[in-house]
C-alpha cells in the first residue's frame, strides 16, 4: 500500500456552534478508512486557542474523547497562530507533513472564510468551499442578495444593522408589519444551525426577538412566514457539481431550530422526500444553480420552502458546512443517492487536493522576492 493521506481534523472553535463542530469532528473521525489516511486533531478551545493531538490510529470513543484528545497532548499547550504554518506543515512529531485539512468548524471564524483565508495564505490544501463561498454562505443577506441576482426565487425579506436599528427601530417595525407581516422569523446574518432564530406573532415578540438576534451578529435579517414543507439537498463537486437525492425535514419542533437539530434528536426525515419527479428535478436544479453562484467547491446542503398552497418553490439558504453527525441531512442524502459515508469523505479529499493543484497553476505576480 502506499504512503498514507495525512489530514489535519480542525475543530471545535470560538463560535456558538462549538458544541456542533465537536459533534461532526466526532462522527467524521470515527468513519474515516484509518488503513488510507492518519488523522491529526486541532482542537480549537472556546477562547480560541489552538491545541494540537497526537495522531489518531483508531475511531475515538466518544465526543470527549475528541476534545481530550487534542488538550491532553505533548502539544497540549496552546500554541499561537502564527507559527499554525510550520506546524501545519511539518507535521506532528514524528509524522509526515499534513496534506490537506478538514476544517469541521461551524458558524463564526470557521464557516464564514477566516479559517479558509488562513489556510490559502499557508498554501495548504483544505476541504470544502473557499473564502469567498464561505463568506457568502455564511452572510444570509449577502447570500440573499446572490440569489435574487440569479433569479432564484426566495421569501420576502427585510434586513438591518444595529445601527440601524438603535436610530430608527420604529421604521424597520413599519417595515416588517407592512411587507411581512406576522408572524415572522428572526435571525441573526451570519449564524448557522438555526442559534439565535426567533419566530414572532407580533410587535412585542418582534422587538425581543431582534434585541436576542443582536447578541449573535451586528446584522439581522428578518424573513416572512411561509407554510411550507422544509425540502433539502446535498451538492457535491467543485466546477461540476452533482446534487443528491432531495430530503425532507419533520421539526420536532414549531421549527427548526437548534433544539430539533442537534439535541431531542425527535425531527424525522424522509429520503428521498415524497416529491413528484418533475419536483425534484427542480429542486436539484436550483440547487447546482446556487452552489455555482457562490462559487462553491467540496460540499453545500441547499435548503428550500415548497409552499403547501400553491406548490411554489423558495431557495431559504447554501450551508457551505453542513453538519455530519447522525442526525445529519447531507451524508444521509448522499448514502441513499448511492454514495456511502465513508466514500464520501475520499470524494471529498480527492476534491480538496484537485482543487488545490488547480491553483497552483495560477501566476500570482511572479516568482521574484
Amino acid at each position: 500500500m502506499g504512503k498514507k493521506v495525512h489530514v489535519g481534523l480542525v475543530y471545535g472553535g470560538k463560535s456558538g456552534e462549538h458544541d456542533v463542530s465537536l459533534q461532526t469532528a466526532f462522527a467524521v473521525a470515527g468513519e474515516f478508512d484509518y488503513a488510507k489516511y492518519e488523522i491529526t486533531p486541532f482542537y480549537i478551545t472556546k477562547l480560541g486557542e489552538w491545541r494540537r493531538g497526537q495522531i489518531l490510529i483508531a475511531r475515538p470513543g466518544s465526543i470527549d474523547e475528541m476534545k481530550l484528545t487534542a488538550v491532553q497532548s505533548a502539544a497540549s499547550a496552546a500554541f499561537p497562530l502564527a507559527p499554525l504554518f510550520d506546524r501545519l506543515g511539518a507535521g506532528a512529531a514524528g509524522s509526515s507533513p499534513i496534506d490537506v485539512v478538514f476544517p469541521l468548524l461551524h458558524g463564526t471564524f470557521g464557516e464564514d472564510g477566516t479559517i479558509q483565508g488562513l489556510l490559502e495564505m499557508a498554501n495548504i490544501p483544505y476541504v470544502g468551499a473557499g473564502v469567498l463561498a464561505s463568506a457568502v454562505g455564511m452572510d444570509k443577506i449577502t447570500m440573499k442578495k446572490v440569489f435574487a441576482y440569479e433569479g432564484l426565487p426566495q421569501c420576502i425579506f427585510r434586513y438591518f444593522n444595529r445601527t440601524q436599528w438603535e436610530k430608527d427601530s420604529a421604521f424597520f417595525i413599519m417595515e416588517v408589519e407592512v411587507s411581512l407581516g406576522y408572524p415572522c422569523f428572526i435571525k441573526p446574518a451570519n449564524l448557522g444551525s438555526s442559534v439565535g432564530i426567533s419566530k414572532a406573532k407580533n410587535r412585542e415578540e418582534l422587538i425581543a426577538a431582534v434585541d436576542h438576534a443582536f447578541r449573535f451578529d451586528r446584522k439581522v435579517v428578518i424573513e416572512e412566514f411561509v407554510d411550507a414543507r422544509e425540502i433539502e439537498v446535498s451538492v457535491l463537486g467543485n466546477d461540476e457539481p452533482k446534487a443528491s437525492v432531495s430530503g425532507e425535514i419533520a421539526p420536532s419542533n414549531e421549527f427548526y431550530d437548534y433544539k430539533a437539530k442537534y439535541i431531542d434528536g425527535k425531527s424525522t426525515m424522509q429520503i428521498p422526500a415524497l416529491l413528484p419527479s418533475s419536483v425534484t428535478e427542480n429542486i436539484r436544479e436550483m440547487a447546482v444553480q446556487a452552489f455555482l453562484a457562490i462559487d462553491g467547491s467540496g460540499l453545500s446542503r441547499v435548503d428550500f420552502f415548497l409552499r403547501k398552497s400553491d406548490g411554489q418553490l423558495f431557495i431559504n439558504e447554501v450551508n457551505t458546512l453542513p453538519g455530519f453527525t447522525p442526525f445529519s441531512m447531507y451524508p444521509l442524502m448522499w448514502k441513499e443517492t448511492g454514495l456511502p459515508y465513508r466514500e464520501l469523505l475520499d470524494k471529498l479529499i480527492e476534491l480538496a487536493l484537485r482543487r488545490y493543484a488547480d491553483k497552483q497553476t495560477i501566476d500570482y505576480g511572479g516568482s521574484g522576492n
